[in-house]
């Protein structure tokens, strides 16, 4: 699904216009990065949480020039999704905990 048949299918359910749908959602979307760069997660109960994962410095190879080369420690954006999400899309019952 994409942003804008997300954005079609709230203006749908809500009776809101297009273009407010998509100031909400662009200003969503905004914000969680927003947070995630100042090093804050971002929790929404039942849906999940965006946070930040520190990635270990590595090894890794460059086949073309064959020589290694170190990948130094980072952080990355990733999306932890809440028990009662991951129930529902594996079809497995779980009870709202979040």
């Amino acid at each position: 699904m994409t942003k804008a048949e997300i954005v079609a299918q709230i203006a749908k359910q809500t009776g809101l216009d297009k273009e407010t749908v998509l100031t909400v959602v662009e200003q969503f979307m905004l914000n969680v990065k927003e947070s995630l760069v100042e090093g804050e997660a971002v929790y929404l109960r039942g849906f999940g949480s965006f946070i930040i994962k520190k990635r270990a410095t590595k090894t890794a190879r460059n086949i073309k020039e064959e020589r290694s080369i170190i990948i130094p420690e980072h952080n990355i954006p990733a999306f932890k999704p809440a028990k009662s999400f991951v129930g529902r899309v594996s079809g497995l019952a779980v009870e709202d905990e979040d």
